[in-house]
């Protein structure tokens, strides 16, 4: 039989023991790091139904002690992906006990309707986790709509991961049945050719760009109707002001003539960057019936190269619409309008220049320069909207001519021929970059005729004394279908 006193001490041995497990204490470290099995989980399904994937990864408490971890989705409850930590669900599971040398799992699912137009191409979101002051996290990276998706899978050093997407002596040819969506840098390789048929629509996330290599090869084959269309993959209006979505289109030295038509080139970072790989070799580039606005950077930046630009419109850069640093330039029937606001500009329209300094090693490069204004205006919000930097070595090549051209800047006039100077071009509706020509603008019939380019860029018929400027003015009710620089 238990004595009254036996009780009492066995309930005060127990209350001792609940005493101790209750108050019992992870001794935290506060630097103490976690270890994972992967630091990035990505869903590669091109999804063809509403989804729900489901992954998992480890996280590894390599410490000789336990650890308490907080775990949380960094989008919360409104993030398309879920988290299960160690049986419990999420959004955000805390204090979760990892022993010694112990692991733990994580399951992540994804639920995505692919047909929602809403839903960005690609998505992302991060699983967080804390332990003590140390934050770290692992990727997640899913896709949101049916597309064809360029991951990148190879890094350049430490900073840059591409997918080379022709390799050498490969033609691909990019279709406008699904759009393509970038993630990382596209690569051209030496000896490979892409081709993008019209219509196509390439979308890059954040810090994406496409690369043709030296000695590679790009033909946009856009037409007025359907034009290729590059730009960032937020696809929603809010983003259209954010001036630096995607990284550039980059494009080396090489043998073969690369042609841009008709394409729509926007919200990048910088437009079209021409430069030598290694050293130049003055391939042609030709560039046509295209639109390049919305950059942080310069619309075009151009060094060392060669570049022939016709019936095209550069627009709202906050650098400049044409920076050309050495090389051959011809620019026929081109608008470069900037009327940038997003921040102060203090660069000119079009800026020109003998010489530039190499990305990297900082080394001043000096070289030749050559260029052709024919039927090109040059204006926008800035006093002086053309600037001519020549270096100081008078036995390089700084040979420069405006020919019937409008003309906003204080330059030296023996580089002009029947050229408008500071005289308004009267565009239609600048503040929404509408650069066609009012019905009074002195662009009208001040061209130079005989250049052979019988359309302007919106398919209207230049007549027998043409228009200066990207845009023939045609009245209301014989214009063909206007070429959409608005929303894309």
């Amino acid at each position: 039989m238990i004595k009254k006193g036996h009780i009492l001490c066995w309930g005060l041995f127990l209350m001792a023991i609940l005493s101790f497990t209750s108050c019992k204490k992870i001794e935290v470290d506060e630097n103490a790091r976690l270890n994972f099995s992967s630091t990035q989980i990505s869903f590669d399904t091109v999804f063809t139904t509403i989804s729900s994937v489901t992954k998992r990864f480890t996280v590894i408490n390599n410490n000789n002690f336990p650890v308490s971890v907080n775990v949380r989705l960094a989008g919360g409850k409104s993030s398309y992906f879920s988290i299960n930590v160690d049986g419990e669900t999420g959004p955000e599971v805390n204090n979760v006990e990892i022993a010694a040398n112990d692991s733990m799992f994580v399951h992540v699912k994804v639920n995505i309707n692919p047909g929602n137009q809403n839903t960005p191409f690609i998505v992302t979101d991060s699983v967080v986790f804390i332990t003590g002051k140390t934050i770290q996290d692992v990727d997640l990276l899913a896709f949101g709509q049916d597309a064809n998706f360029i991951v990148a899978d190879k890094w350049l050093g430490s900073s840059l991961k591409y997918k080379v997407v022709a390799a050498e002596h490969e033609t691909v040819t990019w279709t406008n049945e699904k759009p393509y969506v970038v993630y990382g840098w596209a690569v051209v390789d030496s000896l490979g050719k892409l081709v993008i048929e019209p219509g196509t629509k390439i979308y890059f996330h954040s810090g994406s760009g496409l690369w043709v290599y030296r000695d590679g090869n790009i033909n946009v084959n856009g037409t007025a109707d359907e034009p290729v269309v590059f730009k960032g993959d937020r696809t929603q209006a809010w983003y259209d002001t954010d001036y630096s979505q995607w990284d550039r289109i980059l494009i080396n030295e090489g043998q073969t003539e690369n042609t841009i038509n008709y394409a729509i080139i926007t919200n990048s970072y910088i437009g079209i960057q021409f430069v030598p790989w290694v050293e130049p070799t003055y391939n042609n580039n030709k560039i046509t019936n295209c639109v390049i606005q919305n950059t942080a950077g310069s619309g075009i930046l151009a060094r060392a190269s060669k570049m022939e630009m016709a019936n095209c419109q550069i627009s709202n850069n906050g650098v400049c619409g044409l920076q050309l640093e050495t090389g051959l330039y011809d620019l026929k029937h081109t608008t470069i309008a900037n009327y940038f606001s997003q921040s102060v500009r203090k660069n000119p329209a079009v800026f020109l220049a003998n010489s530039y300094i190499e990305q990297g090693s900082g080394t001043t490069f000096i070289g030749d320069i050559y260029t052709r204004f024919t039927n090109c205006i040059i204006y926008g919000s800035l006093e002086d909207e053309l600037t001519m930097k020549k270096f100081s070595d008078e036995s390089l090549m700084f040979d420069h001519r405006f020919e019937n051209c409008i003309i906003k800047g204080k330059s030296d006039s023996q580089y002009f021929i029947d050229c408008k100077r500071n005289t308004d071009p009267l565009f239609t509706d600048k503040s929404k970059q509408d650069f066609s020509l009012q019905s009074s603008s002195p662009a009208i019939d001040a061209g130079k005729a005989g250049l052979g380019i019988m359309y302007d860029i919106a398919g209207n018929q230049r007549d027998a004394a043409p228009d200066i400027g990207a845009y023939e003015y045609v009245p209301a009710q014989k214009k063909v279908k206007q070429f959409n620089y608005f929303r894309f």
